[in-house]
């Protein structure tokens, strides 16, 4: 999205997307969250419980299955795979097996999703931003910063941004099925407003941080890739 064909950032929209973005997720967290997430979210469909229709039950299903925790195990678990593989496969030459991992496509992806998440677990940490839940429990949204627990990590969404980073980097290698990817990212980020998980801030966020890591990795590794 911030990339040229000749895989050079574009500062100058990167800049303006920043502004943008940071302008809406303010906009969400003063007011605009609220109006958005009883727009989109289904009061009867929740992470612990799928009794809210078909629709409730896919998104929690896409919940599991594009979690966190499965792109960095999968992702990482395609490295590993084909660095053995292409080691294994020229006399155990390890050396050769590096340099063939980092111009693959699995390379690409992991090193995108594992910056999406660190990214987000730092500014997760750093926000503190309590889920819905508990605006639906007491009527407040609270900020307790400098915390690893799961309530207070609201802002931005982990899942999103690892889909984002995963699914804009797939549709980068692989042209012809971007609009697949780019579609399956945004159904996965509005999926976490309508369980209940997210508000539209975190997800808008988290969209903008992986297609930011998606872009930073690609341009770097071509960059590293051709000296």
């Amino acid at each position: 999205m911030f990339i040229r064909k000749d895989n050079t950032l574009k500062w100058r929209w990167i800049v303006i997307a920043s502004a943008i973005t940071l302008a809406l997720v303010l906009a969400c967290v003063f007011g605009l969250d609220r109006f958005l997430y009883f727009l989109l979210r289904n009061p009867h469909c929740s992470q612990w419980n799928t009794g809210g229709g078909m629709l409730c039950a896919l998104a929690f299903i896409m919940g599991k299955i594009f979690s966190t925790k499965v792109w960095l195990a999968l992702t990482g678990l395609a490295v590993v795979t084909f660095f053995v593989y292409k080691a294994v496969t020229n006399e155990n030459d390890f050396r050769f097996a590096f340099v063939k991992i980092k111009n693959s496509y699995a390379f690409y992806i992991f090193c995108s999703v594992w910056l999406a998440f660190f990214t987000t677990g730092v500014l997760k940490f750093l926000i503190g931003r309590s889920r819905p839940i508990i605006y639906e429990a007491l009527d407040a949204t609270l900020y307790v910063p400098l915390t690893f627990e799961h309530v207070f990590n609201s802002m931005p969404s982990g899942h999103t941004a690892v889909s984002f980073a995963g699914l804009v980097m797939i549709g980068m290698l692989l042209p012809r099925i971007k609009w697949a990817t780019w579609t399956l990212a945004v159904i996965i980020a509005l999926s976490r407003v309508y369980i209940g998980a997210h508000w539209c801030g975190d997800v808008i966020l988290g969209a903008f941080i992986g297609m930011l890591c998606a872009d930073f990795v690609k341009a770097g590794l071509k960059k590293i890739n051709s000296k």
